[in-house]
């Protein structure tokens, strides 16, 4: 990994999901949360504030020493247990029929191997779980989604891999899930082509 990646790159990523206008959006993608969770792309920790008290324990997966270290006061303040548990959402070192839920908010756009990772989270999920997700991706509109094919080779370069232009409703499909109550929208005040969103809660099938 080069030093852009390693250090300058968490930092920017802190900034970046730390505006907050997104902690509305955070708040409701944790509502409902509970029991034991995995966070799929804990980053610096910036939906902690937003767990709800049914939450119980937090294994946060999260490949970033830095982004980890950034998250150390959100961390510690916590009331809830959070672990870091894992480096590679690709491959969770966790038993099958683990957790009650997951969680994945501005993920889902950058690990390499979607459907790889998915059907991990899909194995360690106990029947019935919830998967509480929030991304950004593949707009609804055409216009929109021309933009995002154009410019999803540099977003891909200066952002650490992420992509604007992934689908995920249709990753969670194909990777066994059913979606229930699938919003799409565009946060306000940004540029469309990279903040089309989809929240909502998945259940493996």
């Amino acid at each position: 990994m080069n030093f852009y990646d390693a250090h300058i790159l968490p930092r920017a990523i802190n900034l970046v999901c730390g505006f907050g206008a997104l902690r509305p959006s955070r708040d409701r993608a944790c509502e409902g949360l509970h029991g034991r969770v995995l966070e799929l792309g804990f980053g610096t920790g910036h939906n902690v504030a937003s767990y709800p008290d049914t939450v119980t324990w937090v294994d946060a997966v999260e490949p970033s020493d830095v982004c980890w270290k950034l998250a150390h006061d959100r961390v510690s303040a916590s009331p809830t247990h959070i672990e870091r548990s894992g480096l590679d959402g690709q491959q969770l070192p966790f038993d099958d029929d683990t957790f009650d839920c997951a969680l994945s908010t501005y993920t889902l756009c950058t690990i390499p191997d979607l459907s790889a990772a998915l059907a991990e989270v899909k194995r360690v999920m106990k029947p019935g779980g919830e998967m509480h997700f929030l991304e950004h991706g593949l707009a609804p509109d055409e216009d929109v989604r021309r933009w995002q094919h154009r410019l999803d080779p540099i977003q891909r370069r200066v952002a650490g891999g992420c992509h604007l232009n992934r689908d995920i409703p249709k990753a969670l499909t194909d990777a066994g899930f059913v979606i229930e109550d699938l919003e799409r929208f565009y946060q306000p005040k940004t540029m469309k082509a990279g903040n089309a969103m989809s929240f909502g809660i998945a259940r493996p099938a």
